[in-house]
């Protein structure tokens, strides 16, 4: 069974800096892809960023030059370092792992807020 665990949100100042962490444990054979995700209140899930088993990138344009996704060693965990936090970053922030057969898994999010 794969499971997600997020951490590393909280509340920051805007201008501010967080990293999350998301760890994967289970079975990761098959990998295709990892990223991030996030829902404000009130609207849709949106991505993030993303990026790929050979280390390909994608990010939404509002984060761009912002946001940086990234994996550890061990390919087992997925970082987002994010720098010039704005208060419409404001959201829960979703850890995302996709498996070319067993499709995608999802973490149980964690709140990211961002003060004026």
């Amino acid at each position: 069974q794969v499971q997600l665990v997020e951490s590393g949100g909280g509340l920051v100042q805007a201008g501010g800096s967080l990293r999350l962490s998301c760890a994967v444990s289970g079975n990761i054979f098959n990998l295709n892809a990892m990223g991030w995700y996030r829902q404000a209140p009130g609207k849709q899930r949106e991505l993030v960023a993303t990026i790929t088993s050979g280390d390909l990138t994608n990010y939404a344009d509002s984060v761009k030059g912002r946001f940086t996704i990234s994996r550890g060693n061990a390919k087992n965990t997925v970082y987002l370092q994010m720098s010039s936090l704005k208060p419409e970053d404001t959201a829960v922030y979703f850890c995302m792992i996709h498996f070319t057969f067993k499709g995608v898994y999802w973490g149980h999010g964690t709140q990211v807020t961002v003060s004026s």
